[in-house]
C-alpha cells in the first residue's frame, strides 16, 4: 500500500505542477492580449439575452448593454413568459434606448431547456443587416468595452467563435459564495492561448451571422439542454478555432447558500458528462485523485511517527502540492485583476479565500463528479429537466420563476 501511495503521490504533485504552469501561461495571455491596441472591427450585431425571474441586480446588469463603446447594435431580450417579472425591468432599462431594443416572447420548452428554446426563437428575429450574434446571460455584469472586444477576434474569419468568461463576486461574502468563486475560477483558468482546447460559454459569446447559418447551430439547438456546448462541438467538427477574450470576462454578482453552491456546480458536472463525457472523466480522476493523496498524506502525519521516512515524505506531498495550488490560485485571481480592474475592491477581498478555499474545491468537484454519474436529471431556472443524450432533453416539471 505504501507503494501505491507514492506512485499516486507522484502523479499528483506533476499533475499539480503542470496545473502551475498553467497559471502562469493563463496569466502571461492576459497580459498579452489585453495590452494589445483595441480593434476597429465593429460589424453590425445582435446581442440576444435570454432572461427568466429575478436575478441579482438584475436592473443594473442589463443597463450595461445600452452603454457599450459600440457604434451600431441591437439588443434582444427574450422570455417565455408575458408575466414574468423580468419583463418590467426590461421595459424600464430600454424605454430610453428603444429603437435598439426589442423583446421576443418565445414558446414554452417541450424538448430543449428553456434557455435553448429562448436563444432559437430569438436568432429568429434578428436584423437582416446584423453580421455577428452575441450572446450573454442576463447574470453577467459586462463593462463598457466587452462588446468590442468580444467581437474584434472575427475580423480573422478563420476563427469560428470568441469566448469570454464569468467570475463570481458575492456582495456579501459567506464561505458558500466564495467557495462558488473558487470552484467557478478554476474552470475559467481552462480558457486560454489554446484555441483547440477552448470551449464556449453561453454567457459571454460570439459568432458571425455567417458562420452561425452555415454550420445551422440553431437547428442543432434542438432537442438540447446546453446551447455552448453544442456551439463547442459544432466548431471543433469543422476544425473553426475557439478565441477566448480575457477582457470579455464578466462579474456575476449573487450571493448562495450551502445547498445552492452543490445544486449549481452539480448541475454544471451533470451537463458536462452528457455532452462532454471525456472532459467530465478527467474532471473526475483529477478531483479523486487530489482527495485521495491528500488525505492518505495527513493520515500518514498524524499514525506515523515524526522520525518516520513516510512521515516526512507525505509532509512534503502535503506542502508542494498546497504550494502548486495555492500558486495557481493566486496566479488567476491576478490575471482576473487586469480584466476586472474596476472591481479590484472586491477581488482584493476575495486574497484569503481565492487562496485558500482552492484546497477544498477538488472535494466538491468528486461531489459533483458522483453526482453526474447517479443522476441526469437536474432543475435550472425553475424547470426540471432529464438528459437523455446530448440531443435529447426531457421536460420534467416545474415553472416557478
Amino acid at each position: 500500500m505504501t507503494v501505491l501511495f507514492y506512485i499516486l503521490a507522484a502523479l499528483l504533485v506533476f499533475f499539480s505542477y503542470k496545473s502551475f504552469r498553467g497559471g502562469l501561461a493563463y496569466l502571461k495571455y492576459f497580459k498579452s492580449e489585453i495590452s494589445k491596441p483595441g480593434s476597429n472591427f465593429t460589424p453590425n450585431a445582435s446581442v440576444i439575452v435570454p432572461c427568466r425571474g429575478l436575478d441579482a441586480d438584475l436592473k443594473t446588469n442589463l443597463s450595461t448593454l445600452f452603454r457599450q463603446d459600440y457604434p451600431k447594435y441591437e439588443v434582444i431580450f427574450v422570455i417565455d413568459d408575458e408575466c414574468d417579472p423580468a419583463l418590467k425591468v426590461i421595459e424600464e432599462v430600454s424605454r430610453k434606448d428603444a429603437k435598439n431594443a426589442k423583446v421576443v416572447i418565445a414558446g414554452k420548452a417541450s424538448r430543449s431547456s428553456q434557455k435553448v428554446e429562448n436563444l432559437r426563437e430569438a436568432v429568429l428575429h434578428a436584423s437582416g443587416d446584423s453580421k455577428v450574434f452575441v450572446f450573454m446571460d442576463s447574470d453577467a455584469r459586462p463593462n463598457e468595452d466587452w462588446l468590442r472586444n468580444l467581437v474584434a477576434p472575427l475580423e480573422d474569419e478563420t476563427i469560428g467563435a470568441s469566448t469570454g468568461y464569468r467570475w463570481f463576486i458575492s456582495e456579501k461574502p459567506t464561505f458558500a459564495s466564495e467557495l462558488l468563486s473558487v470552484w467557478n475560477a478554476s474552470i475559467a483558468s481552462a480558457l486560454g492561448p489554446n484555441t483547440k482546447s477552448n470551449f464556449c460559454w453561453g454567457g459571454s459569446m460570439a459568432i458571425r451571422r455567417d458562420i452561425f447559418e452555415r454550420l445551422d447551430i440553431r437547428e442543432k439547438w434542438s432537442g438540447t439542454l446546453s446551447d455552448d456546448f453544442i456551439v463547442t462541438r459544432a466548431m471543433n467538427e469543422v476544425g473553426l478555432p475557439i478565441h477566448f477574450v480575457p477582457q470579455a470576462l464578466t462579474a456575476s454578482f449573487g450571493n448562495y447558500t450551502f445547498h445552492e453552491l452543490l445544486e449549481f456546480t452539480a448541475r454544471q458536472m451533470k451537463i458536462t458528462r452528457v455532452y462532454a463525457p471525456k472532459l467530465w472523466r478527467m474532471s473526475f480522476f483529477g478531483a479523486a485523485l487530489f482527495n485521495l493523496v491528500l488525505l492518505w498524506a495527513f493520515y500518514i502525519v498524524i499514525f506515523s511517527r515524526a522520525n518516520d521516512v513516510h512521515f516526512w515524505a507525505a509532509i512534503a506531498v502535503i506542502v508542494i502540492v498546497s504550494f502548486f495550488s495555492v500558486g495557481k490560485s493566486w496566479l488567476r485571481l491576478r490575471a482576473a485583476k487586469l480584466a476586472l480592474n474596476r472591481y479590484e475592491i472586491q477581488l482584493d477581498r476575495q486574497f484569503w479565500t481565492q487562496n485558500t478555499l482552492c484546497i477544498l474545491a477538488p472535494a466538491v468537484f468528486l461531489y459533483n463528479s458522483i453526482a453526474a454519474l447517479c443522476s441526469r436529471k437536474l432543475a435550472w431556472r425553475g424547470i426540471r429537466y432529464e438528459m437523455i443524450s446530448p440531443k435529447e432533453t426531457r421536460v420534467i416539471d416545474g415553472r416557478e420563476k
